[in-house]
């Protein structure tokens, strides 16, 4: 049987071992995650995380906070707790050095995030890499080293050239999981929409395609607008709900109902 891993071995692959880690949006996907041998997956609070904890017991789960919805440490702290209380391994925690320390503090693994940081597409001139000059490279090293400082034990490295992120991860404490930042990082991360085939938005450069689920989403899409107006005719029509679907009442017990009423 699968062995969830610990951060500690986590962070023992460093430089030894290439582990794998993958978004889920479902337990359907993290289940197929498990199953698959993939090592770490992350999923957004939003989603349903008992359901993923429990479709893939064995893989490590890192839960993501949402950005901006949290204004103290003393908020981000008691989510996290609850986050950790039902199933998370750690937190991905996209805000400033200051909240990844207070939930370090507390002894929860914390995950940061440098390079290309969607949520802050404005300040690097919108959606494109970061990290292709030398002052861009430096301050993404300078991050990484404060997120270690803050208590991180693992960054998230997002579309970095790849010599600057192979020779951070070479230089760092932190176990580094890259997403479209090269070979040299120490995981590599990607969405299920990009390896299932489903993305219907924008395919980014570092993602690689696998399957074709598209095509049997929209099978089942179809099908499932074939049942629901079926259903809605039953309805209609009084073909729904029929005898077998009832709950009965003796009729003794009905009459008293109505007299009392």
């Amino acid at each position: 049987m699968k062995k969830k891993l610990t951060v500690k071995e986590i962070i023992a692959c460093k430089g030894a071992k290439k582990l794998t880690e993958v978004y889920t949006h479902n337990p359907i996907e993290a289940e197929a995650c498990e199953l698959a041998g993939i090592e770490m997956i992350v999923s957004s609070e939003l989603n349903d995380i008992k359901g993923i904890r429990n479709s893939a017991k064995n893989t490590f789960l890192t839960v993501g906070l949402q950005y901006g919805k949290y204004l103290n440490e003393l908020e981000i702290l008691k989510r996290s707790f609850f986050l950790f209380e039902n199933g998370a391994d750690a937190i991905y925690c996209p805000q400033s050095n200051k909240f990844i320390k207070s939930i370090s503090d507390e002894g929860i693994p914390v995950v940061g995030h440098t390079g290309f940081i969607p949520y802050k597409s404005t300040l690097y001139g919108g959606f494109k890499a970061f990290g292709k000059n030398a002052n861009e490279a430096l301050s993404i090293y300078d991050q990484t080293l404060k997120l270690q400082d803050a208590g991180a034990f693992a960054v998230e490295i997002e579309i970095v050239p790849y010599r600057v992120a192979e020779y951070i991860s070479k230089n760092v404490k932190v176990f580094m999981i890259g997403m479209g930042s090269g070979q040299g990082c120490d995981a590599q991360y990607l969405f299920s929409e990009d390896i299932l085939g489903y993305n219907q938005g924008h395919i980014p450069r570092h993602a690689k395609v696998y399957s074709d689920l598209s095509k049997d989403y929209e099978k089942i899409k179809l099908k499932s607008v074939e049942a629901y107006k079926k259903f809605r005719e039953d309805v209609t029509s009084k073909q729904y709900p029929e005898k077998k679907h009832d709950i009965s009442i003796a009729d003794t017990e009905y009459e008293k109902f109505i007299k009392k009423h």
